[in-house]
């Protein structure tokens, strides 16, 4: 890796913690190691039926909480109830609750994964502002070691310089939290498979 490449990594980390990110995507900017793909059977210990039940009505409760638990503005102690319920009202069936669990997982793996493209499509945009950033420093320390340099080119850079570097800054507030979103996401599974099994009899 170039010395420069390696400038604009640190400058994207942006602090000491980030030396446990992982490098092998040097577009990836978060201390936790990316995971791009989960699986189901990392979660749900029973065998999930391959297609939905035929009863119709069954299909539409599978489907009602399945979305609720997909809502992370509803936590899990708020759903527990709506679990029990449809839990005692299909029997405790594992069958059901495993479908209900891949219905979340899907719906959630989906979101994660487009949150994940995200955050790389972020780091790319803060990569190749922290180039310019360092292109324009290297323009000013040029002009400013000429005989007579350029004072309106280097008010000019300066300028641009002060706009690209809060503009940087800015967006590095954000990073935490865009970082945190997929781990947020993947608890919210590992809980709600925790929920659901222990509806199983």
């Amino acid at each position: 890796m170039s010395l420069s490449k390696a400038f604009v990594i640190a400058l994207i980390c942006g602090s000491s913690s980030a030396i446990a990110a992982d490098f092998t995507d040097p577009t990836w900017p978060c201390v936790q190691r990316k995971v791009e793909r989960l699986s189901t059977g990392l979660m749900w210990p029973h065998p999930i039926p391959e297609s939905l039940p035929e009863d119709e009505s069954v299909q539409t409760d599978i489907a009602a909480l399945a979305e609720k638990l997909s809502l992370r503005s509803l936590t899990l102690e708020e759903l527990e109830p709506e679990i029990a319920a449809f839990a005692k009202a299909h029997g405790h069936d594992p069958a059901l609750l495993g479908l209900v669990f891949q219905d979340v997982f899907d719906g959630l793996s989906r979101r994660r994964t487009r949150i994940i493209s995200g955050i790389g499509d972020f780091s790319l945009g803060q990569i190749g502002l922290s180039e310019k950033i360092e292109g324009a420093r290297m323009e000013m320390d040029t002009q400013m070691t000429k005989d007579e340099p350029d004072f309106d080119r280097v008010d000019a850079l300066e300028e641009q310089l002060d706009w690209d570097q809060t503009i940087y800054s800015d967006r590095q507030k954000s990073i935490t939290y865009l970082c945190e979103t997929p781990v947020l996401l993947e608890r919210r599974l590992y809980g709600i498979a925790q929920l659901l099994a222990g509806q199983i009899e």
